[in-house]
């Protein structure tokens, strides 16, 4: 078996090689390095010590089950002999986020009965992990999130009878973003400095989000053959509450006006997609929200709390506008509007409540004023 390298560079991000022991085999060490690195004396022993436990894991330790979930190796991701159908069906995007905490529950965890977990003491454990984590609160939190969905695939295969890492709360504050939508002038500010960065297909992007309330990775993978005569009909490709749903998009006057302007724009042969960078070539997820959000940073697009606090806004934050424009200007119902935008029900009863019931209880306060004033007068 010979040491396997790994490099992953993405856009706006550190290069970053990881070392595996062998193909397939435990992570040695993870190095950011624009240079394929050098093996040290470490490695060289983690090396021999993984070649040795490659054959004498024991079934009852839980780095054995953290096998079973989740292949050593990414290029094994898709292998129903290496993963299991659980990690299969977890999105590319979310398994290349996942992954680097699944090594940290390796190194914490691995090396330990997997009967520690069958204690609901190690609740308390599991907190202090992410609890030691805080100071990065939104990777501390994913790497909870992480751990229950291993867990979870344990209890099913009957190796815990229980979750304890289920139903622990966020650290992150930030990650309910309902009330963050982009208004008009913050699509007039990135678009302006699209321009002005030489980056107009950018908006391309923006605008189509605005029209659809597509999720980035469903936008880059649009292609023509799903925009029908009345409605755009696509499967999500990220699961919204462990099912994939189905996003069925009517044709509105906003969004022909979108898909008439895309319909211009040069495509390099063979190319379906409705939305190609300068060269004619359909985006990577990646490559799309880096320049995105580099755009976004040039603008300076940010939500301020009523504490003061400023957080730039995401291109998901988009969604949120879409979703009011069907509750407002197409009066549409909560199913209607969920299923429209592949997502639950009770999150579109979310969006209405925190926008449009409160904005209409607003307007009519206002126009009883109004009134009574004019009556005074």
């Amino acid at each position: 078996m010979s040491v396997q390298f790994i490099k992953s560079a993405r856009p706006g991000k550190p290069v970053t090689w990881y070392i595996y022991a062998y193909r397939g085999g435990p992570l040695i060490r993870k190095v950011q390095s624009p240079r394929k690195p050098a093996l040290t004396r470490a490695d060289h022993a983690a090396i021999a010590a993984a070649l040795v436990d490659e054959t004498s894991v024991a079934p009852n330790l839980f780095r054995w089950v953290i096998r079973q979930w989740c292949p050593s190796n990414p290029q094994d991701d898709d292998n129903p002999a290496k993963a299991s159908p659980e990690w299969r069906a977890l999105a590319p995007s979310t398994r290349r986020v996942w992954r680097g905490h699944v090594d940290l529950i390796e190194e914490r965890w691995g090396k330990f009965p997997t009967a520690i977990f069958a204690d609901p003491r190690m609740t308390a454990k599991v907190v202090k992990w992410r609890d030691d984590r805080a100071g990065t609160p939104r990777s501390a939190d994913i790497g909870i999130t992480v751990l229950s969905a291993l867990l979870e695939f344990a209890r099913l295969r009957g190796h815990v009878p229980l979750n304890v890492a289920r139903d622990i709360p966020q650290l992150y504050k930030g990650s309910d973003r309902a009330e963050i939508i982009w208004t008009q002038d913050d699509m007039a500010a990135f678009e302006w400095h699209a321009w002005e960065e030489g980056r107009p297909y950018l908006i391309d992007g923006l605008q189509l989000a605005a029209v659809t309330g597509m999720r980035r990775q469903d936008l880059v993978s649009l292609t023509w053959d799903q925009v029908g005569e009345f409605a755009i009909v696509k499967r999500a490709l990220k699961r919204s509450r462990g099912k994939r749903r189905r996003a069925v998009i009517p044709q509105t006057p906003q969004l022909e006006k979108v898909l008439d302007e895309l319909r211009t724009r040069y495509r390099a042969p063979g190319v379906n997609n409705v939305l190609v960078n300068s060269r004619g070539e359909p985006w990577s997820g990646d490559g799309f929200g880096g320049s995105f959000n580099r755009i976004r940073d040039a603008a300076n697009i940010a939500h301020v709390d009523e504490d003061g606090n400023a957080r730039p806004k995401h291109l998901h934050d988009v969604r949120g506008t879409f979703c009011t424009m069907l509750l407002t200007e197409w009066e549409l119902t909560d199913q209607e509007a969920a299923d429209i935008m592949g997502w639950s029900p009770d999150r579109v009863a979310h969006i209405r409540k925190v926008y449009v019931d409160h904005t209409r209880v607003v307007v009519a306060l206002g126009q009883r004023i109004a009134a009574r004033t004019a009556r005074d007068r």
